[in-house]
């Protein structure tokens, strides 16, 4: 089994870790009902033990409706059926932990399911009552209220559908992403009392983190003004007053020793930068990179830019090229637009996997070799595709509310595959899984990759198990030519990626610690790869 990394003896482990994003229900399925669950995950402990990671983090595993993917929570303080049970939460933590295996969860404090007890008390109260000031409930403006109080947008990009829906009693509900997820009201003291004892529940059964969805949306402007009247500042998106709410969160985390990531989309590096000080969130989602085509200059300027506006704040950058949201980098990487827009997915777009499949094995040692901590989403490590999804068979409601044009995001959260020679390449044994698998997913099975030197699988166990080469240090840029990134850390490790179109020269070196692919003939670096080396 590989030996922890350097990550999991420090006090700060969070700083440089390799975490792992787990979507349990497409992750394996421990009881053979189609649906991923925490009894799968237990099983495939060693795996991900061998695989090196410091952390798992789980997209939420409560009570839920699923009306979209788990991010409708019922109850914080329940797991799913569907994937177990709170006891059984409590010994994966555990289980995890002794593999030297640290727990993060994922909490949505925007809103919750309309199944959830306060909301379904604010229903049943009626207008005016204490319990709809819990959410956003607000007469509509017209003669008779028959229209929505403001023309805030939706979150899901394509979607025209309104963030307000009425009531039989005439009152309309504020739903930034579904009807089923109601917004809470963030102004009101009970909301926040409840988020600080959620974070105490889940700290308290072992958890070394939270991760927090849609972190800069929770405040609302109080007069909920049309957006086109009040574009400075945004009605709803990175308020002032929410970072009053995170440094109490902070205090809360700073009790247990925990720590945050926060799932911040913001265009302005000092207001990002803000939610990073050393009283509020320790780390937040570096979407810039992720976003990034496959491009030398865009990449060095995203990473460049990454480090300078974190560096302020003395908080680590943190890197990651796919999430369960995000088309999976080997599409992506094979696609003519290299980057992800929301905007712009559709189906049927061209793809060509073998040159997206080498482009993706480069990223995976570039993103491992800078300063900072890495996120690895479940099924990166085994190189799978984004997955074509029958229309009929697409569960995601970015899909649905865009109209059908939107092809959603479950091409990147089909389950994994374990066992080549298994039903459903042995994610479960009993039934169809909830997401049809591709014909060719046996291709990418675990098993087969252990056994073959030169897979997905391989690489990343190689470059997880190396990157201590690279040590705590600061980035230092090397000279290079044209399309090629090369750069030294402060141990003498050093990271060269070529995407120009001819082989590149390699820097003077004593040693090759880890290569994406073969070099050419005469030593030097084939387009589209990277390697490791030590000075």
């Amino acid at each position: 089994m590989a030996q922890p990394s350097h990550a999991r003896r420090q006090a700060d482990w969070w700083r440089s870790a390799v975490i792992y994003q787990v979507y349990v229900r497409s992750f394996a399925d421990g009881d053979g009902d189609g649906t991923g669950d925490l009894a799968g995950v237990r099983a495939r402990l060693p795996y991900l033990a061998e695989l090196g990671v410091d952390a798992l983090w789980f997209n939420p595993w409560y009570l839920s409706p699923m009306k979209d993917g788990g991010y409708d929570v019922a109850d914080y303080r329940t797991v799913d059926p569907a994937f177990g049970t709170l006891a059984e939460a409590e010994k994966l933590i555990a289980e995890a932990r002794e593999l030297g295996i640290r727990t993060i969860v994922d909490i949505v404090p925007n809103h919750v399911s309309d199944q959830h007890p306060w909301f379904r008390a604010a229903l049943a109260a009626g207008p005016g009552s204490p319990e709809r000031e819990l959410f956003h409930f607000r007469p509509g403006r017209g003669a008779h209220g028959e229209l929505p109080p403001n023309d805030w947008p939706s979150q899901f990009v394509g979607s025209t559908e309104p963030v307000w829906t009425r009531l039989p009693d005439g009152d309309w509900y504020l739903h930034l992403f579904t009807p089923e997820q109601p917004d809470l009201n963030w102004a009101h003291p009970a909301v926040r009392r409840e988020h600080e004892d959620i974070l105490r529940f889940w700290f308290e059964r072992g958890v070394a983190g939270v991760r927090i969805d849609s972190a800069a949306l929770l405040a609302k402007d109080p007069d909920l003004p049309d957006l086109a009247c009040a574009p400075d500042p945004h009605p709803f998106v990175d308020r002032d007053e929410l970072h009053d709410v995170y440094r109490s969160w902070r205090a809360v985390a700073d009790e247990y020793g925990g720590v945050f990531v926060g799932e911040v989309w913001l265009p302005d590096a000092e207001r990002f930068a803000r939610y990073l000080r050393p009283d509020e969130l320790h780390t937040a989602f570096n979407f810039a990179f992720l976003s990034c085509p496959w491009d030398a200059d865009r990449l060095r300027a995203a990473i460049d830019s990454t480090l300078a506006e974190h560096a302020p704040v003395g908080a680590p950058a943190t890197w990651v090229l796919c999430n369960h949201d995000i088309t999976r980098t080997v599409t992506r990487y094979g696609r003519t637009d290299t980057g992800f827009d929301f905007a712009a997915k559709a189906f049927g777009t061209p793809t060509d996997l073998a040159l997206g499949t080498r482009r993706a094995r480069a990223a995976a040692l570039l993103s491992l070799a800078l300063p900072g901590s890495v996120y690895l989403y479940q099924g990166e490590e085994l190189g799978l595709p984004e997955a074509d999804i029958p229309v009929d068979r697409i569960e995601d409601p970015m899909h649905h509310r865009s109209g059908g044009t939107d092809p959603g995001r479950d091409g990147c959260r089909v389950p994994l595959p374990w066992s080549a020679d298994a039903p459903y390449a042995g994610f479960g044994s009993r039934e169809e899984p909830w997401l049809p698998l591709p014909a060719d997913w046996a291709e990418y099975a675990a098993d087969r990759q252990e056994r073959d030197p030169h897979s997905m699988l391989t690489l990343y166990r190689g470059a997880i198990a190396a990157r201590p080469a690279f040590g705590e240090g600061p980035l230092t840029w090397l000279p290079a030519s044209g399309g090629v990134l090369a750069f030294a850390r402060a141990e003498g490790a050093l990271c060269v990626v070529n995407l120009a179109a001819t082989p590149a020269e390699l820097p003077a070196h004593s040693e090759l610690l880890l290569s994406s692919g073969h070099l050419d003939e005469s030593g030097r670096l084939p387009q589209d790869t990277a390697v490791w080396l030590r000075a």
